[in-house]
């Protein structure tokens, strides 16, 4: 259930609803929108008597929000959500362009590409210091000296990071690096993960799960959201289909699907979805038209020799082209 305030309610009848709700035994979660504040009621196991709440001062009405997840929907908040990072804003506006290698390998690495990418109008640099492989053997990044050597990179490049925990007791290492928290699609349902980032000051980036619904991202979403942290910026990848020309089969239409139910931004990663370079562009180009707030890039200065993902990374040369192209759609502005 949403309680709808009116547009000259104050603070304190804002507060006043909230300590309610909680003395009725749920969470009242406040949203404010363009024109006036909402405020959701999480925790409730089945409707909730609003008799209590309309004759406090401040509520307008009271309305029932039909889908499962709620802090998510657009029935919650019906205008964009936008995330400021410094001065990046995601969602509602122009794209945003996070771009690097799959894996920081080493200091040189990072920053020769952080360079490149910084120069070509990336304004988020994304690699991974942890790396959960389908195999055991496969590199599983540098660790800790990995998030070290990202914090150099911000220092140099002034790029923003995103980069990725894997559980939940690494997550308090990553947040002292991080602009932005990504949680993989391995990981779309750990659910003491999706909690614990709930807790966290940081923006979220949540990847789609390898076969997950629009839905079951959603609800991902929803148990970050009702953990206090509202900061969550949604991404397709892909997801797996029997189609084998491709790593994974892009979802064009997760796009304005979720746009419609949802008021989070979503980005696309097209290096996930395409699993080969050649077919990077064409699908970031078909992202941005189909309404996407962002994309998250693979590029590599040496993809030949990367240690993870090099056949789907660009080279610097084709992220120039990439930028060149996407620029000239009229959602670049």
């Amino acid at each position: 259930m949403l309680v709808v305030m009116r547009n000259d309610a104050t603070d304190s009848q804002i507060q006043a609803v909230v300590d309610e709700i909680e003395r009725m035994g749920f969470r009242g979660v406040p949203m404010p929108g363009a024109q006036r504040t909402a405020i959701c009621i999480v925790g409730n196991p089945g409707p909730v008597d609003d008799s209590r709440l309309l004759t406090l001062n401040g509520v307008k009405e009271t309305i029932p929000v039909s889908k499962p997840y709620k802090l998510v929907s657009r029935e919650m908040k019906t205008d964009p959500t936008v995330i400021t990072i410094g001065d990046v804003k995601i969602g509602g506006g122009k794209p945003v362009v996070m771009a690097g290698p799959c894996a920081v390998e080493s200091e040189e690495q990072a920053l020769t590409i952080a360079r490149q990418v910084k120069k070509l109008g990336a304004q988020v640099f994304r690699a991974g210091a942890f790396k959960p492989r389908t195999s055991p053997y496969a590199f599983q990044g540098l660790g800790e000296e990995g998030l070290k050597i990202l914090g150099k990179v911000r220092q140099e490049t002034g790029l923003y990071i995103v980069t990725e925990a894997i559980d939940h007791t690494n997550i308090e290492l990553v947040e002292q690096y991080a602009d932005i928290i990504q949680i993989g699609a391995r990981n779309m349902q750990n659910y003491s993960l999706l909690r614990r980032a709930g807790l966290s000051s940081k923006p979220i980036l949540l990847k789609r799960g390898l076969s997950a619904t629009i839905e079951e991202l959603l609800m991902s979403a929803e148990y970050i959201m009702s953990g206090g942290n509202l900061q969550v910026i949604l991404c397709e990848r892909g997801v797996r289909t029997f189609a084998n020309h491709t790593r994974n089969t892009l979802d064009i239409s997760a796009i304005p699907s979720v746009k419609e139910v949802s008021h989070l931004p979503i980005i696309v990663d097209p290096s996930h979805a395409a699993g080969r370079r050649e077919y990077v562009l064409p699908l970031a180009r078909a992202a941005i038209a189909a309404g996407a707030d962002g994309l998250l890039v693979e590029v590599h200065n040496d993809p030949t020799h990367a240690l993870s993902d090099g056949p789907q990374s660009l080279y610097p040369e084709q992220f120039a082209q990439l930028m060149k192209e996407i620029r000239t759609l009229k959602f670049m502005g």
